[in-house]
């Protein structure tokens, strides 16, 4: 678990995996860092990649677009894919066009609207 993931902001604790509303069902720390360790790391850069991009997403789909925010979002991810590259494993083409896509919608977003 991370530092003070069982508390956050006063809030119901906080787990690895989400909000834990029952202690009961809350996995251990060891037993959390054991789901971390076997879990591919690609798969995990993964995951994170498709989050940023959706929170890219938000900010573009907003009214008015929050292009700063969704433009260092981008630029981050596009980072991110750049440098990993193929080590991304089977899916890393997956990423480049998701990358692509989200920049192609940044582009529209931030051009004058032509009336």
């Amino acid at each position: 678990m991370c530092p003070n993931s069982r508390e956050f902001l006063g809030k119901a604790p906080i787990g690895y995996f989400g909000p834990v509303t029952n202690e009961e069902n809350a996995l251990s720390e060891q037993e959390e860092l054991e789901i971390i360790r076997s879990t591919p790391v690609d798969v995990v850069i993964g995951n994170h990649i498709f989050h940023l991009i959706q929170l890219a997403a938000v900010h573009l789909a907003s009214t008015p677009p929050g292009l700063e925010q969704a433009s260092l979002v981008i630029d981050l991810v596009s980072a991110m894919v750049a440098a990993a590259g193929d080590r991304l494993g089977e899916h890393a083409d997956l990423y480049k066009n998701a990358v692509a896509e989200v920049q192609q919608v940044y582009v529209r977003a931030a051009s004058p609207k032509s009336e």
